[in-house]
């Protein structure tokens, strides 16, 4: 299997077609899609793109502070085509690298096994969970501590 090398940069309104041409969900939620643009209208979207192939749009994730005013991925979306090369640890790593602040939380479906495997993969650790959101399919948070630097850096 081939690890993909990917660039990572902000997402801009142009992106937004070839976003929601990767994102099954996007293609046929209007409320995605409206995420989407939102997240690229504020410059809370980054995307990676093959390195062999520029145009080529590989993933998308998203950073906010919507979860108790906190660090907060709400998304990463990897191209099937993608999947298992190493594309969601280079999103998670930028989100990462944009954060500020002491913690980087996100969450995912108890029955997400490939996001879950992949957040304990980045240094991700579980902090919580929300029942009754999807029904028969608890939410779990995941925490990761900033690195010194960083944490330094917000003080």
């Amino acid at each position: 299997m081939k690890v993909h090398q990917v660039n990572m940069r902000l997402a801009v309104s142009c992106d937004t077609g070839s976003l929601i041409e990767m994102d099954s969900i996007a293609q046929r939620d209007s409320r995605r899609r409206a995420f989407i643009e939102s997240a690229i209208a504020g410059a809370q979207c980054w995307i990676a793109t093959d390195s062999d192939d520029v145009p080529l749009t590989v993933g998308y994730g998203v950073l906010n502070r919507t979860f108790f005013a906190q660090n907060f991925v709400p998304l990463v979306v990897v191209r099937d085509t993608a999947r298992r090369r190493g594309v969601g640890i280079a999103i998670l790593s930028e989100l990462e690298t944009q954060c500020r602040g002491t913690k980087l939380f996100t969450s995912t479906n108890a029955s997400n096994a490939p996001m879950r495997g992949l957040l304990l993969r980045c240094g991700f650790r579980q902090s919580g969970r929300i029942d009754n959101l999807d029904d028969g399919d608890t939410e779990l948070i995941f925490m990761k501590l900033a690195t010194a630097q960083r944490a330094h850096d917000a003080a």
